[in-house]
């Protein structure tokens, strides 16, 4: 009987994740290696606790977190801009500094946590001089 359960428990417990680790395997190695890297920047935006790109509304104030894709100078004749594109897997994210030429430590491939208000400037989240730090990489 013990046997029979725990067959049982064991199927229902397959088609409660709907697929069993052969199936999982499968899904994993058939996956792009952008949708692999897009699924790991959401868990690693996740694990500190951050909103979602794609969930941001207008006017919002937002905690996001995301890798640093570019880093851009518009260079303006009264005040220059820092441009830094970052993407947690969702959508990407625009935080400019105004005044700023550079930013030590920013750069391409740095993991990158923000926090201030969301405006849309040409449909493109963007905050504005946000607070940030830079968040260490694990292991």
């Amino acid at each position: 009987m013990s046997t029979d359960k725990s067959v049982r428990d064991r199927e229902q417990g397959v088609a409660k994740t709907g697929r069993g680790v052969f199936g999982r395997l499968a899904d994993r190695l058939t996956r792009s290696a952008h949708e692999l890297e897009d699924r790991e920047l959401r868990a690693d935006s996740q694990r500190v606790g951050a909103t979602p790109i794609v969930e941001l509304a207008n006017r919002q104030r937002a905690d996001v977190c995301g890798s640093v894709r570019s880093v851009t100078l518009r260079p303006r004749v009264d005040v220059p801009a820092l441009v830094v594109e970052i993407y947690d897997g969702s959508r990407p994210l625009h935080l400019v500094w105004l005044g700023r030429r550079e930013i030590a430590g920013i750069a391409p491939g740095v993991q990158l946590r923000a926090n201030g208000r969301v405006s849309y400037y040409r449909g493109i989240p963007t905050i504005f001089n946000p607070f940030y730090e830079i968040v260490p990489k694990n292991g």
